[in-house]
């Protein structure tokens, strides 16, 4: 059996989706840099609880806590935007606001991944990841 998905951070997002749909409060992932990048991300703008990284024999594992017991999942919706078959590139005057800004867009840039509203004050265009609220 294969652990390797064709698209890492949809495998990400749906764990994360089905975990706190299920109350869930922690989800375990094959680690990745880019799955370990978004991840912190999501943490930075309090969607997540937390992140940590476990090593592991084959590969190292990530720890997702996804709300302290007893709280409710601040994540509404997760979505991946742009996908191996289509990718979705924007400038930065193109970036989406996600529920008139109380939601948030993850761009990959050639500054690594940030927010839409930090590519945007940067000037910065990159692909679409996936949007959050």
């Amino acid at each position: 059996m294969s652990l390797q998905s064709t698209d890492p951070i949809a495998d990400l997002l749906t764990r994360i989706r089905n975990a706190a749909l299920v109350g869930k409060t922690e989800v375990r992932i094959p680690a990745s840099k880019l799955k370990k990048v978004v991840a912190e991300a999501l943490k930075a703008n309090n969607y997540l609880a937390d992140v940590k990284i476990e090593a592991g024999k084959p590969r190292d594992t990530l720890v997702i806590t996804i709300n302290k017991p007893g709280e409710n999942c601040t994540i509404n919706e997760i979505a991946r935007l742009s996908k191996p078959g289509r990718r979705v590139y924007v400038k930065a005057a193109e970036i989406p606001k996600v529920k008139s800004g109380r939601g948030m867009v993850l761009v990959s840039t050639s500054k690594g991944v940030i927010t839409g509203q930090e590519a945007a004050k940067q000037r910065l265009g990159g692909e679409l990841l996936l949007k959050v609220y």
